[in-house]
């Protein structure tokens, strides 16, 4: 079997399928921090966590997580639009809707994420398309294939999560080499991917010179310095402590509660002044 990938900082946007004769087919889409602990809730009822919507009707597979979003907010929005594709404000110009007798539920709710990942903000998101079962594996037609930043794979998964940052911040004197300027918080400060690389930057200095002109949140650059091709994704993810041992312990315990959080508020996902701001994050 192969051995699952580890990856810190996780939140993820899945799509559970229902393999029970009676329901067969059926599909369930929800957000989690930890993807082996939530499908042991769902096939174990209400009573360990699990959905209303999934108990006693198991058994559900996994079969496709969404991942690599900056934070519970980002993702939360994701799994309401892709559970209703028809009332977000982000997907209404293309009128989704499931061709009856001729698409089935599993691959309505393929084609829907399909085109979520190619409008904004997701489609500028760093995410991973997973799929967790090789047997319910789909390639993306030609006309809805993800942006060439999103990663897709195949194969477990396991997280792990990092530790909540402190509330007091010590003022620092660190050179930002792009401005001149000082550093004062290490919430803001970036270095390149490159260990042999001097760069540290302030993060809104970086993301000028990586921005397009119209574009607020950076896909990519070059580090000023050494040349390296950097995913801005993978700056954020190096700034919040991920492969930096870092990672909390509670996890492990199966403690965190952020499963749990829920919203059905259309506002909510169609908030355009909130989304900026956590495109601001990245």
């Amino acid at each position: 079997m192969m051995e699952p990938e580890l990856v810190e900082d996780f939140f993820g946007v899945y799509l559970l399928y229902n393999i029970n004769p009676k329901y067969k087919g059926r599909t369930y889409i929800g957000y989690t921090r930890d993807p082996n602990r939530r499908i042991m809730q769902h096939n174990r009822g209400t009573w360990a966590g699990g959905a209303l919507r999934t108990s006693n009707r198991g058994p559900w597979k996994m079969v496709m997580i969404v991942h690599g979003f900056p934070n519970n907010i980002s993702a939360l929005r994701f799994e309401w639009a892709w559970q209703n594709p028809t009332k977000t404000t982000r997907l209404q110009h293309l009128s989704l809707k499931r061709v009856p007798r001729k698409e089935t539920e599993f691959h309505f709710q393929l084609r829907v994420v399909s085109e979520m990942l190619r409008v904004g903000p997701w489609c500028r998101l760093p995410l991973t398309i997973r799929w967790l079962e090789k047997d319910f594996y789909e390639e993306f037609p030609p006309e809805r294939e993800p942006p060439t930043h999103m990663k897709i794979c195949h194969g477990p998964v396991k997280s792990k999560n990092l530790k909540k940052p402190k509330k007091t911040f010590h003022a620092t004197h660190t050179e930002c080499l792009i401005c001149s300027g000082y550093i004062t918080r290490p919430d803001s400060k970036l270095s390149c991917l490159n260990p042999h690389c001097d760069l540290i930057s302030h993060i809104t200095c970086l993301a000028q010179l990586f921005l397009e002109p119209s574009e607020f949140v950076p896909i990519q650059g070059q580090c000023p310095f050494c040349g390296t091709v950097l995913k801005w994704g993978e700056l954020i993810r190096k700034m919040r402590g991920c492969g930096q041992g870092t990672l909390s312990q509670e996890d492990d315990n199966g403690s965190n509660d952020d499963d749990e959080v829920l919203s059905q508020d259309r506002a909510f996902v169609d908030n355009n002044s909130i989304w900026l701001q956590d495109c601001d994050e990245l």
